[in-house]
């Protein structure tokens, strides 16, 4: 699986979690030099909190494209570490 903008790989992994239809990318092999922490806040009833993250390239960015559950409960443990695209950039 492969997470890509514009030509840009964000991140590419034979490993991923599926969760709810979106893929759970590890995050060693997410390029995160191309993310910045948004301030955008959730909290899913069984997943818990989300940190949710803007592509940047260059001067163009993404807002809250990416996600991932820092310290998920534990029915997601699985995907503890991993980061989430909108499913526009999963292919």
């Amino acid at each position: 699986m492969r997470a890509v903008y514009k030509d840009v790989v964000l991140a590419e992994s034979d490993r991923t979690e599926l969760v709810e239809n979106n893929h759970y990318f590890p995050r060693e092999s997410v390029n995160m030099d191309l993310f910045v922490k948004s301030d955008t806040e959730y909290t899913c009833p069984w997943k818990g909190e989300a940190t949710y993250y803007s592509i940047k390239i260059g001067d163009e960015i993404i807002k809250d494209a990416a996600w991932s559950y820092e310290d998920p409960k534990e029915k997601a443990r699985n995907i503890k570490g991993h980061l989430a695209f909108e499913k526009q950039f999963v292919e």
